[in-house]
């Protein structure tokens, strides 16, 4: 799994540098926001302690950042990394849905659980750079059999519609630092990139949670942790 992993994400990053070499300008820009910025989604995922090393990560982003009304970046208070999100940003208020007894059924199967991912790094798509790493075993596992779970009940068309064409669960365990609106990211922004792409910064670990989350997880309601270790006994 962490060769697969760290092959992935080489790779994924390869793929971008090539395409940032063939094309060195910003591309177009989007005519429509990625995201409904004013609206919730479902999702699991954790919100771990800022480390020194990624809390100068960001400030490094976010100094990058200044000025430009198309860069987004992470604010710091904010750092999380999803788990699985179950529906797409659809909702108009952090409330959870009435129909959310059956999700958090599904969710209290797999929890209480502790995530850890390890050795994390930059990834680079065209126009985001990610902090990815490698998940354990524990957490591997059980979000695999979530995403089985959410097939096989009421949520599998929101499940599905939130991921499109990618592969269920997502292969890559990550946090989108800096989301760019337009097709790829500027020359600061590759450069940062090239500095630190070989650069490792550490672990985070944190509960898993069910939340209503906006689009980075700066404003959210949490649905569910899960039993207590006592109650899964």
């Amino acid at each position: 799994m962490i060769d697969t992993l760290n092959a992935l994400y080489d790779s994924t990053s390869s793929r971008t540098l090539a395409a940032w070499q063939q094309h060195p300008d910003i591309g177009e820009r989007r005519r429509a926001p990625r995201y409904a910025k004013d609206k919730f989604a479902l999702a699991t995922g954790i919100t771990p302690p800022l480390s020194p090393a990624i809390a100068a990560l960001l400030q490094e982003l976010h100094e990058l950042a200044a000025g430009d009304p198309l860069a987004d970046v992470m604010p710091a208070t904010a750092l999380h990394f999803t788990f699985l999100a179950v529906t797409d940003a659809i909702y108009a208020t952090p409330q959870p849905p009435q129909e959310i007894p059956c999700l958090t059924a599904l969710f209290n199967d797999i929890t209480p659980l502790t995530v850890t991912i390890r050795d994390l790094r930059l990834v680079a798509l065209p126009d985001q750079l990610l902090l990815a790493g490698i998940p354990d075993a524990a957490s591997l596992a059980q979000r695999q059999r979530f995403a089985e779970a959410l097939l096989a009940s009421p949520w599998k068309s929101a499940l599905t519609r939130r991921y499109g064409n990618t592969p269920l669960p997502p292969p890559f365990w990550h946090s989108t630092l800096v989301r760019y609106e337009a097709s790829r990211l500027p020359p600061r922004f590759r450069e940062f990139f090239a500095r630190q792409h070989t650069s490792r910064f550490g672990e985070v670990r944190a509960p898993l949670m069910l939340a209503m989350v906006n689009y980075n997880w700066s404003h959210k309601g949490i649905v569910g942790t899960g039993h207590s270790e006592q109650g899964k006994q």
